[in-house]
């Protein structure tokens, strides 16, 4: 499923057929989630970096709290980069 098929990229219907049998997805909806999934960990280092930011910051927390906490936060992403200071991480999100 997952339209437009583009060449050389994998179809899921294997993978949504089995999210329809084992919950109570549509298939449109397993797709969506598949294609969420995807996108997750097709995510770039620097992406994630200012995407917690922002989602950290709108909740109230202080820039000191939020730097560390995905400075902890990134050795547990499924690809983990290369540790990042403090400095670097501030400078991914403020240039």
């Amino acid at each position: 499923m997952l339209e437009p098929r583009q060449p050389g990229r994998l179809s899921h219907d294997d993978l949504i057929d089995h999210l329809v049998r084992s919950t109570a997805l549509q298939r449109g909806e397993a797709a969506r989630v598949i294609l969420d999934v995807l996108a997750y960990f097709d995510e770039k280092t620097e992406e994630f970096v200012r995407r917690r930011h922002r989602e950290l910051q709108s909740g109230g927390m202080a820039n000191t709290e939020i730097f560390e906490r995905i400075a902890a936060e990134l050795p547990h992403r499924a690809v983990a980069p290369p540790e990042l200071s403090l400095r670097q991480l501030r400078r991914i999100v403020y240039g």
